[in-house]
């Protein structure tokens, strides 16, 4: 019996997950989507064009794939419904590849005010948020106030909508937050009754069948292990568990049927929005990083905050999810770096350590080693074996330092710039 293989994000997001899931989706025949919701966006190029996804796992272009948006994702059914729209424009049968699960909770246009108004209240102490409403969403999950992809086909759904709406009205009141909710909540139940074309499934069920039925599932993670809920650089997480295990949880498959698991990095580190990021360069290196590197954010359009690797969060990344193979993005962007540097330990209030510490609030100050950069383009190397050597010496020294393989090198944001060794 196959197992479900994992790809997910080793630093804080935007690690490329999309270009890679569509490069790894050849070998699968389902794709699902686990957690998080349309604050996320994986972008991908081919073909000469571009595409961004916020909702619908990255294999809806593959001919005779199913894609399941699992019970762990939440739904925000105006986004969903433009992406669909998008995606049926360019030619996408997306009805005959998608499966929503019956338990994905929605997001509410009011949802999305709670999360306006919270983060504007809290002035400089943001968390960056997204302000798609899916922390307040997440909130209703737990607070087991929300409302369900299944609960749409319930005569009832109004009224419960209505109540929930009201609820959060009267949490609103406490902001001193003015809006307006009546032309998105138009488009919201427009696009519930769009909702309605698609194949609404028990996603567990479906999941645990095609496992059985010894189909090749690939579990698609979004945002990244360092903004993970519990284990992330708390508060300036996510509100969902972006880890491997959030697999087990955002699909129902059991901890045993969890295969290869492909942690995604880039050959540096970028962060949006809030939040400690013990390597961030303020300097000529960090604007070249982020020039070169086209670093500004596939749902937010924000400018990314750039800097070296940082391989004591990504041992950490790599501990926690059982990493099996290391996919690296974007080696082409340090093309023309003298000094690449990585950061090995830090030193916090002095005392040096490897380990990811719990107050991140504090001064951390990297360790830093450096690298001699291979000053050359690399964006039309097709084999490992013609790497110029210092790219090899970066690649297995990261290898050595997690015990884990660089499977797959990209070299370029086309699908056919990527290396598998």
């Amino acid at each position: 019996m196959k197992k479900v293989d994992v790809v997910l994000g080793l630093q804080w997001g935007d690690e490329g997950k999309g270009k890679v899931v569509d490069v790894l989706t050849p070998k699968y025949q389902v794709i699902a989507r686990f957690q998080g919701g349309p604050n996320a966006g994986h972008s991908l190029h081919f073909s000469d064009r571009s595409y961004v996804l916020h909702t619908i796992p990255s294999g809806i272009f593959r001919d005779g794939s199913v894609n399941v948006i699992g019970n762990g994702v939440v739904i925000d059914p105006v986004i969903l419904s433009q992406e669909i729209a998008e995606l049926e424009a360019s030619g996408v049968d997306v009805a005959s590849k998608l499966l929503v699960s019956r338990k994905a909770h929605l997001i509410l246009p009011t949802h999305r005010m709670l999360d306006a108004a919270s983060e504007a209240a809290k002035g400089g102490a943001k968390i960056g948020s997204t302000l798609k409403g899916i922390g307040p969403t997440y909130m209703d999950k737990t607070g087991r106030n929300g409302l369900r992809v299944g609960d749409i086909l319930s005569p009832e759904f109004p009224e419960r909508y209505r109540k929930l709406r009201e609820k959060h009205e009267h949490m609103l009141k406490q902001y001193d937050f003015r809006y307006d909710i009546a032309e998105y909540e138009r488009e919201w139940f427009a696009g519930i009754e769009n909702l309605k074309r698609f194949r609404l499934v028990e996603s567990e069920y479906a999941v645990n069948r095609f496992v059985e039925e010894n189909k090749a599932v690939l579990a698609e993670g979004a945002q990244g292990s360092m903004l993970d809920i519990d284990f992330g650089t708390y508060p300036f997480v996510t509100s969902s568990n972006t880890l491997c295990a959030g697999v087990c949880t955002g699909l129902g498959v059991a901890p045993s049927r969890i295969g290869n698991v492909y942690g995604i990095f880039k050959a540096y580190c970028t962060r949006v929005g809030s939040g400690p990021f013990p390597t961030e360069l303020f300097d000529g290196d960090g604007e070249k990083l982020r020039e070169i590197g086209r670093e500004f954010g596939a749902t937010t359009g924000r400018p990314r905050r750039c800097g070296w690797l940082d391989m004591v969060a990504l041992k950490y990344s790599v501990m926690m999810n059982g990493v099996t193979g290391l996919i690296m993005m974007k080696a082409d962007v340090m093309n023309d770096f003298d000094t690449i540097r990585v950061a090995t330990a830090y030193k916090v209030d002095g005392v040096e350590t490897s380990e990811f510490p719990f107050e991140t609030g504090g001064k951390i100050e990297p360790v830093y080693k450096d690298f001699k950069g291979w000053k050359c383009n690399i964006n039309n190397i097709r084999r490992y074996e013609d790497f110029p050597a210092e790219l090899k010496t970066y690649v297995e020294y990261i290898e050595r330092e997690t015990g884990v393989p660089v499977v797959i090198i990209s070299v370029g944001p086309d699908r056919e710039e990527t290396i598998v060794r």
